[in-house]
C-alpha cells in the first residue's frame, strides 16, 4: 500500500541537494521566519497529576505549534494535536497561529519537574509531534492517512520510519516486492525517534495485527542527539510496539550509512547499531544490519546507490529489499522471493 509522498517534498529534497548542504532523512526548513503581527490569544498551557500538559486558549479556526527544545514556536513546529507528556519534567512553549500559520501571537512558556518518583529523560524519548516541512508536506494529515490505512487495510507487514521509508512507499522496487505482501508504509519525512513514539501512541497501530514490523529509525536524531540517546529512543519504539503488537514479529534494521566517504556520522552509526544489536532476540526483536552493502569495497558510496548519499535510489532500495528478504521470509514463514 503507499500514500504517495507529496511533491512538494520531493521537489524540495531535490533542492537541497542541488545546494550540497548537510542532509537529514528529511526535507529542509528554515529555522526562522518572518511572524505578522495580529491580535491572537495567548495558549494556556496546565499539567495535571499524571504529567499531562494540555494547551488550551485557541479557537477552532486558528492552529497552536509547540516545542519540548526550548525554542521558540514556529510555522514549523509541530502542531498541537493531544496532551503532552511531560511526566518525567521539560520545558514547553507553545504559540497560536492563524490557521495558514503566517500570524502569530504571543509565546506561553512552562517549565516542569519531574512528578513524583520519576526522573528527567533524553528528549529522544518524550513523544512530540513535527511539522518541519510544512507547509508542502503536512505531517498531521499524512498520520490521520496512515492510521486509517491501517485499519482499513489489516497489512501484513508495516514500515515504520523516516523519509527514507517514506521514499520507499510507492516506487516501482516497493511495487513489485511489498505490494503482494499487503505493506502499509509509516515512514514519515524528517522524524525523529520522538516524532515516531508520538504516532505510535496516537493511533497508527489501533486496529492492526501484522506479522511483521520493519523497523529503521534514528538519522535524523544525528543532530541534536548522543549515540546513548538514540539508542535509546530504538529501543522505545520496539518497546511500544511490542506492547500493542505482542504477536507482531520486529526485524529491527541498523541505522544505514550517510556520507559519500567513511567517518564523520558514519562512525557514530557503527556505533549506535552495535548498541541496539543487544534488541536481538528480546520481545520479539530481529536485528539486521546490511549498511555494508550499500558501500564500495573502499566505503565509499556511489550516487547511483544514494543520488544524496542518504536516501537510497531506486538501485540502493532494491539492495535493502534483496538484503532483507531471507530474513523477511523467515519471519512471516514464506519462502524467500515469494
Amino acid at each position: 500500500m503507499n500514500l504517495f509522498r507529496p511533491l512538494g517534498f520531493a521537489v524540495a529534497l531535490s533542492i537541497v541537494c542541488s545546494t550540497g548542504h548537510p542532509l537529514w532523512a528529511q526535507a529542509p526548513a528554515t529555522s526562522t521566519e518572518q511572524l505578522g503581527a495580529v491580535s491572537l490569544p495567548v495558549p494556556v498551557l496546565t499539567r495535571d497529576a499524571a504529567g499531562l500538559v494540555t494547551i488550551g486558549g485557541a479557537t477552532a479556526d486558528q492552529v497552536v505549534c509547540y516545542t519540548l527544545d526550548g525554542t521558540d514556536p514556529i510555522s514549523r513546529s509541530g502542531p498541537y494535536l493531544a496532551p503532552v507528556d511531560l511526566s518525567h519534567g521539560g520545558k514547553i512553549k507553545a504559540r497560536i497561529f492563524t490557521k495558514d500559520r503566517k500570524q502569530s501571537g504571543e509565546i506561553a512558556a512552562e517549565s516542569y519537574e519531574p512528578i513524583v518518583g520519576l526522573k528527567p529523560i533524553s528528549n529522544s524519548l518524550v513523544p512530540v509531534t513535527q511539522d518541519r516541512s510544512w507547509p508542502s508536506y503536512d505531517w498531521a494529515k499524512r498520520h490521520a492517512e496512515v492510521s486509517a490505512a491501517v485499519q482499513r487495510q489489516h497489512p501484513e507487514v508495516i514500515f515504520i520510519g523516516d523519509s527514507i521509508t517514506h521514499f520507499f512507499g510507492g516506487n516501482a522496487v516497493w511495487k513489485q516486492n511489498y505490494e503482494p505482501l499487503n505493506s502499509v508504509n509509516l515512514g514519515f519525512g524528517w522524524d525523529r525517534t520522538e516524532n515516531v513514539l508520538w504516532r505510535l501512541e496516537h493511533g497508527e497501530l489501533d486496529g492492526a495485527s501484522p506479522k511483521v514490523a520493519v523497523v529503521m529509525i534514528g538519522t535524523n536524531n544525528l543532530e541534536k542527539n548522543k549515540d546513548e540517546e538514540i539508542a535509546d529512543g530504538i529501543k522505545a519504539i520496539c518497546e511500544e510496539i511490542h506492547r500493542r503488537l505482542p504477536t507482531t514479529k520486529i526485524l529491527l534494521l541498523g541505522i544505514f550509512p550517510r556520507g559519500q566517504k567513511p567517518g564523520g556520522s558514519r562512525d557514530r552509526i557503527a556505533h549506535i547499531n552495535e548498541t541496539i544489536a543487544a534488541l536481538d532476540q528480546h520481545d520479539g526483536v530481529t536485528f539486521l544490519d546490511f549498511g555494508a552493502k550499500f558501500l564500495n569495497p573502499d566505503g565509499t558510496i556511489e550516487k547511483s546507490i544514494m543520488g544524496d548519499f542518504l536516501h537510497p535510489s531506486p538501485a540502493g532500495y532494491q539492495i535493502w529489499v534483496e538484503a532483507m528478504a531471507p530474513t523477511l521470509a523467515k519471519l512471516l514463514g514464506t519462502p524467500a522471493g515469494h
